[in-house]
């Protein structure tokens, strides 16, 4: 069967390296056809061909049906994946390998269709990664979540080498929502090194995009540095019915029902509003504000405060450009702004210590996901502030901060 990316005219319309990622979206696509689904496509949709691989699976309605609370129809389900990250045709996800014609197997598992299905297919002892490239010009489509091994999927390893039960549903999600690196990976790289002491053996370990299981599931799979001698949240429990992936993103456009959250958070529009904790654990006085900006606030002080460390043990200032691989840099003019000549790749940061490896890996940590705030908000914080105190015991000149560890 044709893919779905490949039957949309207005997808696939001009060289990667020419994108506009914020044009030729899957929304933009439907709003310049005049059809919410393309009109062509009303009628495939109906084909058995369409729909057959995941009815067989007894999955696509009933999943669709527990979160949004009806049955809809094909047409229905399908406007709804466009508008999704997993149909966005034009997004560096799935557009990144288009000169090679090829998705690497390390990559291929979650940026195409026919990869997740190999991976599912596969004894899944590489996280994440098949052993074999395939083709462009797929996207994140129907098969791939209502595969036959998808409906029964129940345990997913995770780059920390936990293995958790999640059930099928969560689980499908968990698969490429979990980050491709751990806590773990980090300790094993500075383990036998002084924790002030500059080594190019070290380079950034990144934990990749949207890890939001790891997030969501805590310390059970260490997605984030643990420091020695602390403990930290697990899965973060939310009440029954809205504690997994679908309980509170649309199944297939994964927005967040927001009205949902009402009965419990009179008032909200936003959940970046909703608190969890009465503590303020920024220490800024403000106990009203929403835990997405106690959040925010420690991971701007975590910023400064690598900075500040940088600049003070390795001697060598360094500035995060949240858009350019490999994220940190040396900042030449030490001005705090990524330039267009600081953030080429010759120029990524290579005075590492352990203890700023240990920081800037959870600063990233929680900057890649930018749901934290909901998926587990105490995690995130633990990491934040254990962070920032680790560096601080480093640093003479730093002063104490009142926050409030969760």
């Amino acid at each position: 069967m044709t893919s779905v990316a490949a039957s949309f005219p207005c997808f696939r319309q001009k060289p990667a390296r020419d994108l506009d990622l914020h044009q030729g979206s899957p929304r933009s696509c439907r709003a310049s056809s005049g059809h919410v689904v393309p009109e062509p496509w009303r009628d495939a949709m109906r084909h058995p061909a369409f729909l057959l691989p995941a009815l067989l699976t007894g999955s696509l309605v009933p999943i669709w049906s527990q979160a949004q609370g009806t049955e809809p129809t094909p047409e229905e389900i399908v406007e709804d994946w466009m508008a999704s990250g997993h149909a966005d045709a034009m997004a560096e996800a799935f557009r990144h390998w288009d000169e090679e014609g090829e998705i690497p197997g390390a990559c291929a598992a979650c940026h195409s269709t026919t990869g997740f299905a190999d991976y599912l297919a596969s004894p899944m002892t590489t996280v994440g990664a098949i052993d074999h490239p395939v083709p462009t010009g797929e996207l994140v489509e129907c098969t791939s979540c209502h595969a036959p091994e998808a409906a029964s999927l129940a345990t997913v390893p995770f780059p920390s080498g936990a293995a958790v039960s999640l059930g099928s549903g969560m689980a499908v999600c968990a698969v490429c929502h979990q980050g491709r690196a751990s806590g773990e990976a980090v300790e094993t790289a500075v383990s036998d090194l002084d924790d002030d002491e500059v080594s190019d053996r070290l380079s950034f370990i990144n934990v990749h995009y949207s890890a939001a299981a790891a997030t969501l599931l805590g310390a059970e799979v260490g997605g984030g540095y643990e420091y020695p001698g602390q403990s930290y949240s697990g899965r973060f429990a939310h009440v029954p019915g809205f504690d997994d992936c679908a309980g509170c993103h649309g199944a297939h456009d994964t927005a967040i029902e927001i009205a949902d959250c009402t009965s419990c958070h009179a008032g909200v529009t936003d959940s970046r509003a909703i608190r969890t904790t009465s503590a303020d654990l920024d220490g800024d006085g403000d106990t009203a504000e929403g835990i997405a900006s106690e959040i925010a606030t420690l991971h701007e002080h975590l910023h400064m405060m690598i900075r500040l460390y940088a600049e003070t043990i390795p001697d060598a200032a360094i500035l995060y450009a949240p858009d350019s691989y490999p994220y940190f840099f040396t900042d030449l003019d030490d001005d705090g702004q990524a330039s267009a000549e600081e953030t080429m790749r010759d120029n990524r940061y290579a005075n590492w210590t352990p203890r700023l490896l240990r920081a800037a890996y959870n600063y990233q940590f929680v900057a890649k996901d930018g749901g934290s705030h909901a998926h587990n908000p105490h995690y995130a914080a633990q990491l934040l502030i254990d962070s920032v105190n680790d560096l601080a015991a480093a640093l003479p000149q730093a002063q104490g901060d009142a926050f409030s560890r969760p």
